[in-house]
């Protein structure tokens, strides 16, 4: 299993993938947090904080990580390796578990440099050290959260089809209808009583809790619990799929 993680690793560092997808997420975020004029930009609004990246982030990712989980199994199948991948000594989960961990290894490195924000802003405040680090630390947890999340999501899309193009759209759809898709249901009221349990199913509600910088268990149990079922579901989607 080990093995197949390098190798993922080292498939996504030598390919231009990996460094387009931890370019574009630093980027895009440092364009709006340093230099568009707008309510992100932490120059233009005068506190000291980066609340505009984790804002800003979750959207990033809805579009990279299915671009970076679309070859997962997609490719595999469409190039015929994956008949070669399942006859190697390990079992199917030992297989997903090892992109799975590859997929947030890329994440954690698209946010390592991100440090350089919080350091920056802690450095430049009025009075050095006026940042509320308890808050930015729960909210990079959060985001790794949300990012690994995505992550099982998108393993699940590519699970599911030899297509890359089709892996990404279910994998974006998917993705988008977890993190907003229940929270805009919530807004509707139409389900009456129930409209808070609604609102509770989407990702939004739990990140926004741990960005709030206290780790509560529910928030964690629901982010290992939609981890796991996506897992599972790519499991039984390769096994359904075996020939």
């Amino acid at each position: 299993m080990f093995t197949l993680f390098k190798r993922e690793i080292r498939n996504f560092l030598n390919s231009l993938i990996g460094y387009i997808v931890i370019t574009v997420f630093l980027l895009l975020n440092g364009l709006f947090l340093w230099v568009i004029p707008m309510d992100y930009n932490i120059l233009e609004n005068g506190y000291a904080n980066i609340d505009g990246l984790f804002m800003l982030g979750p959207f990033v990712f809805l579009f990279l990580i299915p671009a970076i989980t679309m070859r997962s199994f997609a490719e595999e199948r469409r190039s015929g390796t994956i008949e070669m991948l399942m006859t190697k000594p390990l079992t199917d989960l030992q297989v997903i578990l090892a992109k799975y961990f590859a997929g947030v290894v890329l994440v954690i490195f698209s946010l390592l440099p991100t440090l350089i924000y919080y350091i920056t802003v802690y450095y430049l405040g009025s009075t050095i050290g006026n940042l509320d680090s308890g808050g930015t630390w729960g909210s990079y947890i959060g985001l790794l959260f949300l990012g690994s999340a995505f992550v099982a999501i998108g393993l699940f899309a590519s699970a599911i089809t030899e297509n890359q193009i089709v892996s990404f759209i279910v994998s974006l759809f998917l993705c988008a209808f977890f993190y907003i898709g229940f929270e805009l249901i919530y807004q509707m009221k139409i389900f009456g009583s129930f409209a808070l349990f609604i609102q509770s199913l989407g990702i939004n509600e739990h990140y926004s809790s741990i960005s709030r910088g206290v780790i509560d268990t529910r928030d964690l149990i629901y982010f290992l619990s939609i981890i796991t079922i996506f897992i599972l579901l790519s499991k039984t989607s390769l096994q359904s799929r075996k020939w």
